[in-house]
């Protein structure tokens, strides 16, 4: 198998044993960061490394299979359903979350939607549900009409959110005829469409991402991004500044900037939390007010957690975002800081 470090000879069992998934790019990916200037830094997105024989850490960094309440259907924040449609995306992230389902044929996917809609129906307080996997748009736009028939009567759902990295791996998915009315079907049901990219580069916006985002713009369908802070990738507050800028410049709003988790297989992806913190502020120091719309969220078991800063006392200061408890929503918090510590488990309480 071909590694950035070289060819090395390895047996299915240890691919397997190690949760380290095989290579699978697009040929557009592959094109746009050779021609794109940038190959240096996007090819340790989708090129697999040594390191991640030795990267220690978990499958689930935040609790999902805690907070599945059927199969396929996490509900862990109280307004939002989250449903895993597919274990199959476009491209395999190496620094990828759910390694644990990801190019698997996952029990964790949804197997029926009528079950997850009858939860979804007994639940008010939900008012969003965000299709995720895997890549939602790796589905026919066929299938996806048919998991939108049983979420769309559901009169308390006001808005139906994709995550999706397809803009980026394969934005020619975006072409498909049949999409159009997939997305005024939703608008038809008084509830509002929504795609959350998965730029983490500026490199990785393409002519072509940025043509199919202006026009699904056009036809009334809102844009998010997220993007995660990768050692070697990202970790540069003026990339960061410019890929959001450009964001913003083609109508996706910045929303989140994760902090790497320490998933097993891919935690040397993670930058300390020092060094996340200088480089928000300097992003912040490059952006005008009105670019100036993501949070640095670490995505904990207890909740998103937002990190604000590391200030002379030595303390990590954070606030919950998000949190199953909704007193604890908005609540500061801190914890002193170690130095190379990448997240709240590295901190001691106190």
């Amino acid at each position: 198998m071909k590694f950035i470090e070289g060819t090395r000879v390895v047996t299915e069992g240890e691919l397997q044993a190690n949760n380290i998934t095989h290579y699978h790019v697009t040929k557009f990916y592959r094109e746009q960061i050779t021609d794109g200037g940038y190959y240096d830094q996007l090819k340790y997105i989708v090129e697999p490394s040594v390191k991640e024989f030795e990267s220690p850490g978990s499958l689930d960094t935040s609790g999902e299979h805690d907070n599945t309440v059927v199969p396929g259907l996490q509900h862990k924040y109280a307004q939002t359903g989250l449903l895993l449609v597919t274990d199959r995306c476009a491209s395999y992230c190496r620094y990828c979350f759910r390694k644990r389902i990801v190019g698997k044929d996952s029990e964790e996917i949804a197997p029926d939607f009528a079950q997850v809609a009858q939860y979804i129906g007994r639940h008010p307080e939900m008012t969003n549900v965000l299709l995720s996997g895997g890549d939602p748009f790796v589905l026919s736009t066929a299938k996806l009409n048919k998991i939108l028939d049983h979420l769309l009567p559901i009169a308390h759902l006001d808005s139906i959110r994709f995550g999706t990295k397809m803009m980026a791996y394969e934005p020619k998915r975006f072409k498909d005829s049949a999409l159009p009315a997939l997305f005024r079907r939703i608008h038809e049901s008084g509830k509002t469409a929504i795609i959350v990219t998965h730029f983490d580069h500026i490199g990785e916006i393409s002519v072509d991402a940025e043509r199919k985002i202006r026009s699904l713009r056009a036809q009334g369908v809102q844009f998010l991004n997220q993007s995660v802070l990768l050692a070697k990738v990202n970790d540069d507050p003026e990339i960061l500044a410019a890929t959001f800028a450009k964001c913003h410049q083609v109508g996706v709003r910045p929303y989140y900037l994760f902090q790497g988790r320490p998933v097993k297989g891919a935690s040397h992806f993670q930058v300390p939390l020092r060094r996340g913190l200088e480089i928000t502020r300097g992003i912040n120091q490059r952006l005008s007010g009105i670019q100036k719309t993501f949070k640095y969220i670490m995505s904990h078991y207890t909740g998103k957690i937002e990190i604000l800063d590391l200030r002379d006392d030595g303390r990590v200061y954070m606030r919950y975002h998000q949190n199953k408890v909704p007193e604890k929503i908005g609540k500061i918090f801190s914890r002193p800081h170690v130095e190379a510590a990448c997240w709240l488990d590295d901190l001691p309480e106190g």
